[in-house]
């Protein structure tokens, strides 16, 4: 039998049993026993470790706790040994190594991870899963104070490094320069900043302190720097938020008079921060509160407090008193939203009545807080209870006449479309070129000017033509470019422009955007909810279909119920003069300006559809009245002129909407840094415009339309009509295919001093019985039109495409022309109960449009267009006129006129409202 197939001798269990191998096992190498011998055989013990080394003692285990102690003892000597853990655990396994319980190269060993410790012990030293990676108490608390002291040394250097700017530098002001449209200088503003230097000692106490109490109450103590207020604006900054200034009177100052950069950048804001810091250690505190209310912006073109004492209450810095003083520092807030005269051209929150109410409450708070931090004692501030009279904004000689409403209207657009504010077109330095042509805005001035010459008097007529304001805006239909406006007779005595937003409701001017929302949005199916889609919508057909142009005609709902105001009310519309119509097209109620009509169309639409319409033709939302009352469709909102011309040239560009504008473009230096960007919208289809279009040339070009005084020879004209309940104002907004121009005529005090204004009526004004859209405001707008477009190439309207789906409704009462029940979404007036249309026997009424004169033709008629001796003009009440009938057009029998409880303007109207209706209880 061969060497290696001997059967090895059964081995024999080590001496002491399992307990004692394991023991064995578990000693520090080098350390181990040497083999145990049997008693009885003389064998070596079957030991699993190496022998002990020559000569090395051997230690018996006096037991388990020793046998455990010398167990740990080798696993530790065993770690720091063996190196790099096994792929069992790159970091050495707890027992013994991460590939087995032996050390040995490529395998892990027990205890901690290999190396010593770092200074900054990141990942953390002996650490596992995600303790590993959290920072300690002692690295967070090292770092910040790292950063901190880091921090402070950069501000210390900065600090030292920073010198406070020449005060000098920052005084000078620049022109601002305008243009024509042609680059022709129009006029320069600004000659020099309105700014009078006042020494400490001559400004007022009270002013001192109204300034300190309003807005930094430890002025006299603080370092000159607010940290937690600078730390807010460097954060919302950062991350791109709101901007906001500094804080304290220090920073204010060195903002205003020490920096020449005046933009909200991160970097400015460090910068102003470190000088404010300089300026409060080096500078003297009177020297620096004078400096600020000597620099501070007031409003109104004023720099400091003794140009605004003067252009707020017509007296020198040293003699205002503490209610004076309060008003201020008020306006230092933002003379936009605190002056009380007002800035609706720049924002329509910006009125003389709300700017009014916001000074007045800061006023009162101010004079309270001054009382509060012991600078008025209480006897004094009770003697001011009523706010200070104010002076009427001027405007210097240089911008007279239109040049200052130019100004104003390019001014307000800048801020707009730009973003440049008010401080910084007052700091000069701009060149800005407007889209006014002067031979445009010459000619429209001279035609108003022949009205009020030829028929307004206020020396013969005081009682009526007293206060007459006309207002005007022609506005490009291609690009939505103004180049012409009226805003008044002089920019230097009357202050606000007519061509911006001035309350007066535009009437039935605004009927085309009901009619362009029934062709594009349609009527209610009356059987569905308020709330439709298209789908459940009829288009309407502006020549087939029908509604009633009875007089006091009883409005109802979509649906067929009838309408009631919030106090129950119902509401009976009626026609100017009480003209009552036969069932009428859309088109003739148009021609005629019947109002019944389209109340009813504008309620079987639903008003929140006509106001989108109308928005999105070009007019501002909050020009627009809320509510869903009936009168919303005739015009008891109050848009300006330029954007009634601008929302016209909607119509007249096919669809295509353009926002009007003023200013072209704006360089500095020479260079631009702001050019208009067109932004054009597609709110109507051509169909719709072109047919919107088509039918308010039959306004103009119909024999008894009530536009006809505003027909030019050899041009196409659309145009209408308007004028509002009580004849407080009148309007006339028309096109040709190149130009939109809207004319408005109104009565109204300019004295803003007196509470309570209200337009006036213009019964007798200009030795008329009332005025109409058809007299002085058609006649102005064909005068200064035939001047306008004379230089324009001859070109025709669109021929309007027909309404694909549209068809005929019938509202209002209107008889169907079919025994079946139709689309209309407003039953036969029988009864107070809806019902739908009963057939009729009576022959059906045509729908064919009465015949139009195409082809204007001045002359025709044998009324001059400048005659007032006309027999045949019906006098435009309102666009009301011709064809009464003598019996009433449907069965429905008025149930009494009541009385009306709001002047009868109607529902959610007001002054001047043009409701024509009443309400029945």
């Amino acid at each position: 039998m061969s060497e290696h197939r001997r059967k090895m001798p059964p081995q024999q269990p080590p001496t002491g049993g399992r307990a004692a191998a394991r023991r064995a096992a578990q000693q520090p190498v080098g350390r181990r026993s040497a083999p145990a011998h049997d008693v009885g055989t003389g064998a070596p013990s079957a030991s699993y470790g190496p022998a002990s080394s020559p000569g090395e003692e051997q230690r018996p285990y006096g037991g388990r706790a020793e046998a455990r102690r010398a167990a740990q003892r080798g696993t530790r000597r065993r770690g720091a040994e063996a190196g790099p853990g096994g792929p069992g655990d790159p970091g050495g396994g707890r027992r013994g190594g991460g590939g087995g319980r032996g050390s040995g190269p490529g395998r892990g060993s027990g205890g901690r991870p290999p190396g010593k410790k770092r200074i900054i012990d990141y990942p953390r030293y002996g650490k596992y899963g995600w303790r590993r990676w959290m920072p300690s108490w002692k690295l967070v608390t090292g770092t910040f104070l790292f950063f901190t002291a880091s921090l402070m040394g950069a501000a210390a250097i900065a600090y030292s490094q920073v010198d406070i700017p020449n005060e000098a530098l920052t005084a000078k002001s620049q022109n601002n320069i305008y243009y024509w449209s042609d680059k022709t200088r129009m006029v320069a503003t600004g000659s020099g900043t309105n700014r009078q230097i006042v020494p400490f000692e001559k400004i007022p106490k009270s002013m001192q302190n109204a300034v300190i109490s309003a807005e930094n109450k430890t002025f006299w103590d603080d370092s000159g720097i607010d940290p937690m207020g600078i730390g807010r604006a460097v954060w919302n900054m950062a991350k791109g938020g709101e901007t906001q200034g500094g804080s304290t009177i220090t920073q204010q100052y060195v903002k205003n008079n020490r920096l020449d950069d005046q933009s909200q950048t991160l970097s400015r804001k460090v910068k102003e921060l470190f000088i404010s810091m300089k300026v409060g250690g080096e500078v003297d505190k009177p020297e620096i509160l004078a400096g600020y209310l000597n620099t501070a912006y007031y409003g109104r073109g004023a720099y400091g407090v003794q140009a605004a004492a003067r252009a707020y209450f017509n007296v020198d810095a040293e003699k205002l008193n503490p209610s004076q003083s309060a008003l201020l520092a008020a306006v230092l807030k933002g003379a936009t939203y605190y002056d009380p005269a007002g800035y609706p051209e720049i924002d329509s929150e910006a009125t003389p009545e709300k700017n009014t109410v916001r000074a007045t409450e800061r006023w009162s708070w101010i004079l309270d807080e001054m009382q509060k931090d012991g600078h008025l004692p209480a006897a004094e501030r009770a003697k001011y209870t009523t706010f200070p009279k104010v002076e009427k904004p001027r405007k210097s000689a240089n911008l007279s006449g239109q040049i200052g409403y130019l100004v104003t209207t390019a001014k307000a657009n800048i801020k707009a479309q730009f973003g440049i504010t008010e401080q910084d077109l007052e700091r000069g330095g701009y060149e800005i070129y407007t889209t006014f042509e002067k031979k445009k805005v010459d000619a429209l001035e001279d035609s108003v000017t022949k009205i009020l010459k030829e028929y307004i008097d206020p020396k013969k007529r005081p009682e009526t033509d007293t206060n007459v304001q006309f207002g005007g805006a022609s506005v490009d239909t291609a690009t939505g470019k103004i180049v012409a406006l009226y805003g008044g007779v002089d920019a230097t005595k009357h202050f606000r422009s007519n061509a911006d937003n001035t309350g007066a409701q535009v009437g039935s001017t605004f009927k085309p955007f009901v009619l362009a929302s029934a062709m594009r949005d349609g009527v209610r199916d009356k059987s569905l909810g308020e709330v439709q889609d298209a789908s459940s919508r009829t288009l309407v057909d502006p020549d087939k279909s029908r509604y009633s142009g009875k007089n006091e005609l009883k409005i109802r709902k979509y649906n067929g119920e009838i309408w009631h105001n919030e106090k129950g009310e119902e509401w009976l519309q009626t026609n100017d003069d009480d003209a009552s119509y036969k069932d009428m097209t859309l088109r003739r109620a148009m021609v005629k300006s019947a109002n019944s009509p389209y109340v009813q169309l504008g309620m079987d639409i639903g008003i929140d559809k006509v106001r989108k319409a109308a928005i999105d033709a070009g007019l501002r939302p909050d020009s627009l009245v809320g509510g869903e009352v009936p009168s919303f469709s005739l015009g008891i909102s109050s848009p300006s002129a330029i954007r009634m011309a601008g929302a016209y040239a909607t119509f007249a560009n096919e669809g295509k909407q353009n926002d009007p504008y003023s200013v072209e473009a704006v360089k500095k230096e020479g260079v631009v840094i702001h050019q208009h960007k067109t932004e054009t919208k597609n709110p109507f289809s051509p169909a719709v415009a072109n047919n919107v279009t088509d039918v308010l040339r039959s306004v103009v070009d119909d024999d008894e339309g009530t536009g006809r005084k505003a027909r030019i020879p050899g041009r196409e004209v659309a145009g209408k009509t308007g004028t509002t309940d009580g004849n407080k104002s009148a309007w006339f907004v028309g096109y040709t295919p190149q130009l939109s121009t809207a004319i408005d005529m109104y009565r109204f005090d300019d004295d803003e001093t007196k509470k309570n204004r209200e337009f006036q009526k213009m019964y007798g004004t200009g030795d008329q019985p009332q005025i109409h859209g058809s007299s002085f405001p058609s006649r102005i707008w064909q005068d200064y039109m035939t001047d306008a477009v004379e230089s324009y190439p001859v070109k025709s309207f669109p021929e309007p495409d027909k309404l694909e789906g549209a068809e005929a409704v019938f509202g209002g009462g209107a008889a169907s022309p079919t025994p079946t029940p139709t689309a209309t979404p407003t039953p036969t007036e029988t009864s107070a109960t809806p019902t739908t249309a009963a057939p009729t026997t009576t022959p059906p009424p045509t729908t064919t449009p009465p015949p139009t004169t195409r082809t204007p033709k001045p002359g025709k008629t044998t009324c001059g267009v400048w005659g007032w001796g006309c027999t045949e003009d019906p006098g435009d009440p309102g666009g009301n006129t011709g064809e009464p009938t003598t019996t009433p057009p449907t069965t429905d029998t008025p149930t009494g006129t009541g009385t009306p409880t709001d002047d009868g303007n109607g529902p959610g109207g007001g002054n001047g409202k043009p409701g024509n209706g009443n309400l029945v209880p």
